[in-house]
């Protein structure tokens, strides 16, 4: 099937239109915004990054695990649900975009967003367990509408609205159609087919079926079917990913210290690949980092919350714990591999027309080149790549669809939500099928909408969750006091 130019024509304008708007979002005010909460969550919660690290790891491991807790999911079981969406192809292919149109000091502004990330998802899962709702299937659901409406009051309902009307839109971009499409090319990549990124394709349109059909036999199940693959295949995904990352990164040694140095220096220097006068590139590198490393681990967004509501704990406060793991997982690691990889292979130079997992497979390849006498290294650099896509975008889409469902429900109902499932694989194949530059804009657009009502509210309920922290109290520098539960 053939394009007409005149089709080409309208999503060419509308791609510029939401140019147009994502700069707009994406400008002084959100990036502010959000580095802001950020910062102002980390000198409330006191540090909480680095005093709160290790219990949130022995919580996680279950060494607090009471059974009989109120909750769907183990802590465990929901930190792998929130980290089945956070890693997505945004630690590839998102990586990659920034680093190619923000210059490698991109990276650096995915970090910065990560550390004070970790105190924004500390604060807003901490409110999600606070203020979430029973149903009378015996489920939760939570989230920051829930805790907008519940902790500031029903004068406050209007911004629960807002945020959930534009979560149950945002997750057939972010978790939908953003995955099948890089999952699509990335497969037609593998098999050595070049799809232009507009074009109708019957390869395209197959891989979109094949990861609906597998997504819908997972997501049919509800939330504790949803726990039950994630808490298998996120580890397996995570150490596949990272142990082929850090082989490549052991064979080129030598050129880490002069990668890591021009993160630093390009992330205040301005050296960005879309070149320009430095202001200007400064400023876009970190627009890029901080808009990729938001796609990326999803601190500010409200998303995760809604799958950290579900854990199984009589402290809402130990699920903060657990979640402040999740930006350092996701961006301080896996995004940070990636990153190191593409610019010790100096991919990122390469041509602009490539998407961003075509840009991360070729940067794998290149840097597996110390093996290349003994294997064929740019089908393996392909093969890696192409599967860690396939993995995270099939995860993602799984925890977006509840994402997206418990908005869903929150304005329509619990009868709305197997509809909207149904609607939600049938995006996945839409999202396989059309031009992938759009679906990136439109997710950086929806992300920030999704962002603006979750930020107000943390900023207006950070005190609740210092109330929490002062009733639990868990840490004492050195010491690690074992505190049951609320009985």
């Amino acid at each position: 099937m053939v394009i007409s130019k005149a089709r080409k024509t309208r999503m060419e304008v509308f791609n510029q239109v939401l140019c147009r708007i994502d700069d707009f979002l994406w400008s002084y005010v959100l990036v502010l915004l959000l580095l802001g909460t950020g910062i102002y969550l980390t000198l409330r919660m006191r540090l909480i990054q680095v005093r709160g690290f290790w219990h949130g790891v022995k919580l996680t491991a279950g060494v607090y695990d009471q059974p009989d807790d109120p909750g769907d999911l183990k802590h465990f079981q929901a930190l792998s649900t929130a980290l089945s969406a956070t890693v997505g192809i945004g630690n590839i292919a998102g990586v990659a975009i920034a680093i190619q149109k923000g210059g490698p000091g991109a990276l650096f502004w995915m970090w910065m967003t990560a550390i004070l990330g970790m105190a924004t998802k500390f604060t807003c899962c901490t409110l999600a367990v606070k203020f979430r709702k029973q149903n009378p299937d015996g489920t939760v659901s939570g989230g920051p509408m829930y805790y907008i409406e519940n902790g500031l009051g029903r004068r406050w309902k209007w911004l629960a609205i807002a945020f959930a009307s534009f979560a149950s839109v945002a997750a057939f971009g972010v978790g939908c159609m953003a995955q099948a499409g890089e999952m699509a090319r990335s497969f037609s990549h593998l098999v050595g087919k070049t799809i232009p990124a507009g074009d109708f394709d019957l390869v395209k349109v197959c891989a979109g079926l094949v990861i609906a059909l597998m997504t819908g036999l997972v997501i049919i199940g509800g939330i504790r079917r949803i726990g039950e693959v994630t808490g298998r295949l996120v580890p397996f995904m995570c150490a596949f990913y990272v142990i082929a990352a850090l082989v490549i990164l052991f064979a080129n040694l030598d050129k880490i210290p002069s990668a890591i140095l021009q993160i630093f220096h390009d992330a205040f220097t301005g050296t960005a690949a879309t070149g320009g006068f430095m202001g200007a590139s400064f400023i876009y590198a970190m627009r890029m980092g901080v808009a990729r490393g938001i796609f990326s681990n999803e601190s500010g967004m409200g998303s995760a919350p809604i799958a950290h509501a579900t854990a199984k704990t009589n402290y809402p406060i130990r699920e903060g714990y657990v979640a402040l793991l999740e930006p350092f997982i996701d961006t301080l690691v896996v995004c940070s591999l990636t990153g190191l990889v593409i610019i010790v292979a100096g991919a990122w130079t390469g041509p602009k027309e490539s998407g961003g997992a075509e840009l991360s497979a070729v940067a794998f390849s290149q840097g597996l080149a110390p093996f290349s006498g003994i294997i064929n290294t740019a089908f393996l650099g392909k093969l890696i790549v192409s599967i860690g896509v396939i993995l995270f975008a099939y995860s993602t889409a799984i925890s977006w669809s509840y994402y997206g469902d418990r908005s869903f429900s929150y304005l329509f109902g619990l009868k709305s939500v197997t509809p909207y499932r149904y609607v939600f694989c049938f995006f996945l194949l839409v999202g396989a099928s059309i031009k992938i530059d759009l679906v990136w804009n439109l997710c950086d657009i929806l992300n920030g909408l999704m962002a603006l009502p979750n930020l107000v509210s943390l900023w207006l309920l950070a005190g609740a969750v210092r109330s929490e922290m002062k009733e639990y109290q868990p840490l004492i520098p050195g010491f690690d006091r074992n505190v049951s539960g609320r009985k």
